[in-house]
């Protein structure tokens, strides 16, 4: 019972203390009332800024205190970024010096290490090798200016940081990082000079050139320059990079949030004070408002608006006539000011009663010109004063239309433009007619953009009327046919069947329909149809029989300008190139065939040597068994052996004939899953018989478990047989040493574009090739050979092209000197070889 009495008393005392204050408020004199109701919310107001300074205050410091943790703790994560940076980078060129050293590199294999780093380091400006008497052997990139900072010229007066490096690098034999003097307009850079010793003497330097800028954009992470303003600066304190923020000094003031930006900057190792990481905050937030804060400053503001509403009230009695007044003469001023619109009044006899700054701003007269005046008006041209006379005395009587009138109207000083007129009557507020009011808008340049847009779209038309190609749009869903140029309408006349068989025969979908086909909600519910036009082109060759006529198909969705969706179909005429390319198909089969015969012609008196082989070992053996027979001195036994013997030469021998005659037959290419092994294999047994005739020695690898390729194994074997054979002749015609007579055949799986590739390439220790020839290596019936024909490497090439792949061919140099070539080419991997490969079959 107790706990009643608990509630009940508490709000006793409130409404008693609500009612003696308004009792006390009521005895007070109306200048009180009115000094208190102006005082009242003047300290509410007060407290509640103070309150609010304080509580921001106190946040601030707090948030201030945080930020300055992060940027101490993200600056510190981004010198780590780019001290790990640099230190891979310069432990690269730590494994280059060292082969450099024990003399495993020589000038083109640095080259190409070199021409490697740079493309994997976009950073890495450039790379130089320097010995110790400041030569420079060789350099990439911008590094090749490394000649001149080392060896400066008299007259030089800045300081040589490079020398400087140079000198640092050989007296300590550690590598040292400086920062070149340059012009105000060069790039900020970083170079690092790494020193080479040969058996302890000191052998030169490894110069090594960033881009500040490039160690900037690649080395700082993203997520922190979007936080704060990462700069990098020299040990003087200059940007060298990045974005600093300007620091406002000699600002004082008490408020804590008005301090400047929290910072931190760190020097960036292994560069030393040289190098300087600076983080700056872009702003500070006051964060989220605790609840004791929050509901103390909405304590205020309650009490704050409950203050203004009563001295509002108070005072709205004396002020309500005069606001009122104030308020509509200040927005019929400002309404008729700021409108762009011309108005103007006439009354019921046709005299005008009032115009608008922008009538009198239009026209060029001013309101004492036009108030008053009647027919013709100033801003009447004297060509159309008929006819604008009669248009008022329509509109007198009342006959206006609804859409308006166009008119010409004349300036002051004579211009004219054209306007659209509305009329409507004018209304008092009693609702008694006093007249009619019109509104007049300049329609000179809107009229200027249609005309330009008619003749725009006459043009356009006409451009599509003269395409070479078949061009019609339908809606989707629908019959009817939007567009369809003049080459579709002599096609297919001017129905949408034509435009429906292209899509249907082309495969093109009628609808970019999604994978649940069942699902009976619109596919292109909730995408705006503005975004359709950026898809991508579908395209297809068809053959119409009506037509006989080929036809590359192109189909695109598109919204169409009164907002439905619409497919575009785009047809063009490809029966001419259709026709090229099967005749170039059957030319280019009619000249590998011809090549399989002129190889094996070239092989023909190679190929009698290796069959005269196992059949004078035939008759070796045969004249052999009939004298002892004769003689009886043979057994069982030993002529079992000597048949066995004879039946395998025998056997040798047509193996050699069948692997030629398969090489040679002609028939249709077959592209099969052909394993990369016996490909070679085949290749191998039948260019040896050419390589021994020239003395040459083959080695060949090929990689283990390569996956299988769909290819047409014929085809693959001619390029190798044509490639060995190219490459015994280059040693032959070289005279090289019988030590050097050697052709190295490999075939090793690759990666090239992030395409999984098996490469095919044959290297011998020829001449090489000159550069006029490798101009013109492909180019048909171009050849070097006095009795060659020139189509072996131009139909090479043509087969790998047809297999996807790619063909190139490159001297190789030891030192300045050629010692040799190699071809090389590779086939792309399959969906299917790269199935066999995750899964390999057995095979028997």
């Amino acid at each position: 019972m107790s706990l009643p009495r608990i509630i009940t008393v508490p709000k006793q005392w409130g409404l008693s203390t609500l009612t003696r204050i308004r009792h006390w408020w009521q005895r007070l004199a109306p200048h009180r009332q009115d000094r208190l109701a102006v005082l009242a919310p003047l300290v509410a107001v007060l407290l509640f800024f103070a309150a609010i300074i304080a509580a921001l205050g106190y946040l601030r410091l707090e948030e201030m205190d945080r930020e300055q943790q992060a940027v101490q703790r993200d600056v510190e994560y981004t010198q780590q970024r780019l001290r790990m940076r640099l230190l891979e980078r310069q432990e690269q060129l730590a494994r280059i010096g060292r082969e450099i050293s024990n003399h495993e590199l020589d000038t083109e294999d640095f080259r190409a290490r070199a021409r490697s780093m740079l493309n994997q380091n976009p950073a890495l400006q450039g790379l130089a090798w320097v010995d110790e008497r400041k030569r420079v052997r060789t350099a990439l990139g911008t590094a090749v200016l490394v000649s001149g900072q080392l060896n400066p010229s008299s007259n030089e007066s800045q300081n040589n940081d490079t020398l400087a490096g140079f000198v640092a690098s050989r007296d300590f034999q550690q590598p040292v990082y400086v920062q070149p003097l340059g012009s105000a307009s060069d790039a900020p850079k970083l170079q690092m000079l790494l020193p080479l010793s040969d058996r302890g003497r000191f052998a030169g330097v490894l110069l090594a050139e960033y881009s500040v800028d490039g160690l900037y954009r690649y080395g700082v992470p993203t997520e922190v320059t979007s936080r704060y303003a990462i700069s990098l600066h020299d040990a003087k304190g200059g940007l060298l990079a990045g974005v600093a923020l300007p620091n406002k000094k000699g600002v004082k003031t008490l408020l804590p949030w008005a301090r400047p930006a929290n910072e931190y900057a760190m020097p960036v190792s292994p560069v030393g004070d040289g190098l300087v990481v600076r983080g700056q905050a872009y702003r500070a937030s006051l964060g989220v408002i605790g609840s004791g804060l929050f509901w103390l400053v909405a304590a205020l503001s309650l009490m704050t608006a409950w203050m203004l509403i009563a001295n509002w009230r108070h005072t709205r009695r004396r002020l309500q006539a005069q606001q009122a007044l104030m308020s509509e003469t200040t927005f019929r001023r400002a309404m008729e000011n700021s409108m762009l619109t011309g108005m103007r009044a006439l009354d019921l006899q046709g005299r005008i009663t009032y115009v608008n700054v922008a009538f009198c701003r239009m026209t060029g007269w001013t309101e004492s010109d036009l108030v008053g005046r009647t027919a013709p008006f100033p801003y009447w041209p004297e060509n159309d004063r008929d006819q604008l006379n009669a248009y008022l005395n329509e509109e007198l009587a009342g006959n206006s239309t609804p859409g308006g009138i166009q008119v010409r109207v004349k300036r002051r000083d004579n211009s004219l433009f054209d306007a659209r007129l509305y009329v409507s009557p004018l209304i008092d507020a009693v609702g008694k007619q006093t007249g009619w009011m019109g509104s007049m808008t300049d329609i000179t340049e809107p009229n200027r953009i249609r005309d330009q847009l008619s003749a725009s779209h006459e043009r356009f038309t006409t451009v599509l009327e003269a395409l070479d190609a078949s061009i019609s749009v339908a809606p989707l869903g629908s019959d009817e046919l939007l567009f369809a140029n003049k080459l579709y309408r002599q096609w297919f006349g001017t129905q949408t069947q034509g435009h429906l068989q292209l899509i249907a025969e082309a495969g093109v979908p009628a609808s970019p329909t999604s994978d649940e086909s069942t699902d009976s909600v619109d596919s292109f519910a909730g995408l705006s149809t503005a975004a359709l036009p950026d898809t991508e082109t579908e395209s297809a060759e068809i053959f119409i029989p009506e037509l006989n006529k080929w036809l590359e198909v192109r189909s695109r969705y598109l919204s169409w300008v009164d907002g439905r969706l619409a497919q575009m179909v785009i047809a063009t005429d490809i029966t001419t190139r259709r026709i090229a390319e099967e005749q170039a198909a059957n030319q280019t089969e009619r000249a590998q065939s011809a090549s399989q015969l002129i190889t094996m012609g070239e092989m023909a008196s190679s190929v009698a040597h290796e069959l005269n082989q196992p059949l004078t070992a035939i008759n070796n053996y045969c004249n052999g068994m009939v004298s002892r027979i004769k003689a009886q001195q043979i057994n069982e036994g030993e002529l079992l052996v000597a048949l066995e013997k004879t039946a395998k030469q025998a056997q040798r021998a047509g193996q050699i004939i069948q692997r030629i005659r398969s090489f040679v037959k002609r028939s249709e290419p077959n592209r099969t899953l052909s394993e990369v092994g016996a490909m070679v294999t085949e290749s191998v047994e039948l260019a040896e018989i050419e390589l021994r005739r020239f003395n040459v020695r083959l080695n060949h690898y090929v990689a283990a478990r390569l996956p299988s390729l769909m290819v047409d194994p014929i085809l693959i074997e001619q390029v190798l047989i044509n490639l060995l054979r190219n490459a015994a002749e280059s040693i032959d015609m070289a005279l090289r040493q019988t030590s050097q007579r050697i052709v190295e055949l490999r075939v090793v799986p690759k990666t090239l574009d992030d395409k999984p590739v098996i490469e095919f390439s044959v290297q011998d220790t020829g001449k090489g090739l000159s550069p006029e020839v490798l101009s013109r290596l492909y180019e048909a019936f171009y050849t070097t050979k006095a009795d060659g024909m020139g189509i072996g490497l131009s139909l090479c090439r043509s087969i790998v092209e047809s297999h996807l792949g790619r063909m190139s061919a490159e001297n190789l140099y030891n030192g300045d000197e050629v010692s040799g070539c190699r071809f090389s080419f590779w086939i792309p991997l399959t969906e299917v070889s790269a199935g066999l490969t995750q899964h390999p079959r057995k095979s028997n």
